[in-house]
Protein backbone atom coordinates (compact mmCIF):
# COMPACT_ATOMS: atom_id res chain seq x y z
CA UNK A 1 0.00 0.00 0.00
CA UNK A 2 1.30 3.20 -0.91
CA UNK A 3 2.16 5.89 1.56
CA UNK A 4 -0.14 8.70 1.15
CA UNK A 5 1.54 12.08 1.97
CA UNK A 6 -0.36 15.51 2.01
CA UNK A 7 -0.35 17.26 -1.09
CA UNK A 8 0.70 14.28 -2.85
CA UNK A 9 -0.39 11.83 -5.22
CA UNK A 10 -0.19 8.29 -4.42
CA UNK A 11 1.13 6.49 -7.40
CA UNK A 12 0.85 2.60 -7.59
CA UNK A 13 1.15 2.34 -12.03
CA UNK A 14 4.61 2.97 -11.89
CA UNK A 15 7.34 0.79 -10.93
CA UNK A 16 11.12 0.92 -11.10
CA UNK A 17 12.56 -0.30 -14.64
CA UNK A 18 14.76 -2.60 -13.00
CA UNK A 19 12.47 -4.08 -10.76
CA UNK A 20 10.07 -4.71 -13.39
CA UNK A 21 12.65 -6.71 -15.90
CA UNK A 22 13.36 -8.83 -13.19
CA UNK A 23 9.56 -8.99 -11.79
CA UNK A 24 8.65 -9.99 -14.99
CA UNK A 25 11.36 -12.41 -15.33
CA UNK A 26 13.82 -11.14 -18.56
CA UNK A 27 16.44 -11.08 -15.98
CA UNK A 28 17.56 -13.66 -13.14
CA UNK A 29 18.38 -11.14 -10.64
CA UNK A 30 17.18 -7.42 -10.29
CA UNK A 31 21.17 -6.06 -10.21
CA UNK A 32 21.66 -7.66 -13.36
CA UNK A 33 18.40 -5.84 -14.78
CA UNK A 34 20.10 -2.62 -13.52
CA UNK A 35 23.52 -3.38 -15.03
CA UNK A 36 21.97 -3.57 -18.38
CA UNK A 37 19.83 -0.50 -18.24
CA UNK A 38 22.85 1.34 -16.89
CA UNK A 39 24.81 0.33 -19.67
CA UNK A 40 22.47 2.30 -22.01
CA UNK A 41 20.97 -0.43 -24.26
CA UNK A 42 17.35 -0.03 -23.00
CA UNK A 43 14.88 2.31 -24.52
CA UNK A 44 11.37 3.40 -23.65
CA UNK A 45 8.97 4.43 -26.03
CA UNK A 46 12.08 4.77 -28.30
CA UNK A 47 14.07 6.96 -25.78
CA UNK A 48 17.38 5.50 -24.26
CA UNK A 49 17.77 5.14 -20.54
CA UNK A 50 20.44 4.46 -18.50
CA UNK A 51 18.76 5.03 -15.14
CA UNK A 52 17.64 2.02 -13.49
CA UNK A 53 15.62 4.28 -11.41
CA UNK A 54 13.26 5.42 -14.39
CA UNK A 55 9.96 4.65 -13.86
CA UNK A 56 7.98 3.16 -16.14
CA UNK A 57 3.64 1.99 -16.33
CA UNK A 58 1.45 0.66 -18.37
CA UNK A 59 1.27 1.37 -22.04
CA UNK A 60 5.58 1.61 -21.91
CA UNK A 61 6.95 0.23 -24.69
CA UNK A 62 10.56 -1.57 -23.84
CA UNK A 63 13.52 -2.20 -26.13
CA UNK A 64 16.10 -4.09 -24.59
CA UNK A 65 18.66 -7.13 -25.63
CA UNK A 66 18.36 -10.30 -24.24
CA UNK A 67 20.07 -13.47 -25.21
CA UNK A 68 21.44 -12.30 -27.96
CA UNK A 69 18.20 -11.27 -28.81
CA UNK A 70 16.27 -7.74 -28.83
CA UNK A 71 13.14 -7.56 -27.18
CA UNK A 72 10.08 -5.83 -27.55
CA UNK A 73 7.67 -5.62 -25.01
CA UNK A 74 4.43 -3.43 -23.59
CA UNK A 75 4.14 -2.92 -19.87
CA UNK A 76 0.49 -3.57 -19.08
CA UNK A 77 1.03 -3.83 -15.07
CA UNK A 78 3.67 -2.84 -12.59
CA UNK A 79 3.50 -6.24 -10.75
CA UNK A 80 3.72 -6.43 -6.85
CA UNK A 81 5.84 -9.36 -6.87
CA UNK A 82 8.03 -12.04 -8.57
CA UNK A 83 6.04 -14.57 -9.28
CA UNK A 84 6.14 -17.64 -11.08
CA UNK A 85 6.17 -17.69 -14.77
CA UNK A 86 2.80 -17.72 -15.87
CA UNK A 87 1.51 -14.91 -13.27
CA UNK A 88 5.20 -12.83 -14.92
CA UNK A 89 3.56 -13.17 -18.47
CA UNK A 90 0.66 -11.44 -17.33
CA UNK A 91 2.61 -7.56 -16.80
CA UNK A 92 3.77 -7.48 -20.69
CA UNK A 93 2.32 -8.06 -24.01
CA UNK A 94 5.13 -9.26 -26.34
CA UNK A 95 5.34 -7.11 -29.13
CA UNK A 96 8.39 -9.18 -31.09
CA UNK A 97 7.82 -12.94 -30.11
CA UNK A 98 11.76 -14.67 -29.67
CA UNK A 99 12.21 -16.97 -32.68
CA UNK A 100 12.31 -20.57 -32.41
CA UNK A 101 15.87 -21.79 -32.69
CA UNK A 102 15.37 -23.46 -35.78
CA UNK A 103 15.45 -19.88 -37.07
CA UNK A 104 18.02 -18.33 -35.15
CA UNK A 105 21.56 -17.96 -37.16
CA UNK A 106 23.51 -21.07 -37.42
CA UNK A 107 26.03 -21.20 -34.30
CA UNK A 108 29.72 -22.18 -35.98
CA UNK A 109 30.77 -25.42 -35.74
CA UNK A 110 33.10 -26.42 -33.07
CA UNK A 111 35.03 -29.65 -33.00
CA UNK A 112 34.83 -31.71 -30.29
CA UNK A 113 37.25 -34.19 -28.61
CA UNK A 114 35.31 -37.86 -30.25
CA UNK A 115 37.46 -40.47 -28.03
CA UNK A 116 35.62 -41.06 -24.58
CA UNK A 117 37.55 -39.33 -21.58
CA UNK A 118 40.08 -36.64 -21.36
CA UNK A 119 42.00 -36.03 -24.12
CA UNK A 120 45.96 -35.86 -23.74
CA UNK A 121 47.73 -32.95 -23.73
CA UNK A 122 48.83 -34.00 -27.59
CA UNK A 123 44.95 -33.95 -28.37
CA UNK A 124 44.55 -31.06 -26.61
CA UNK A 125 46.66 -29.28 -28.79
CA UNK A 126 45.13 -30.67 -31.71
CA UNK A 127 41.71 -29.87 -31.08
CA UNK A 128 42.67 -26.19 -30.23
CA UNK A 129 44.61 -26.05 -33.99
CA UNK A 130 41.39 -27.20 -35.62
CA UNK A 131 39.51 -24.69 -33.68
CA UNK A 132 41.60 -22.00 -34.13
CA UNK A 133 41.80 -22.85 -38.32
CA UNK A 134 37.63 -23.26 -38.15
CA UNK A 135 37.67 -19.66 -36.25
CA UNK A 136 39.78 -18.36 -38.83
CA UNK A 137 37.55 -19.19 -42.08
Amino acid sequence: MPAIFPGKIAVTDRIRIDKWLWQARFFKTRSLAAKIVASGRVRVNSQPIAKPAHAVGPDDVLTFPQAHEIRVVRVIAPGERRGPASEARLLYDDLDPPRPKSEREPQAHVPKYERGGRPTKKDRRALDQSRREALEE
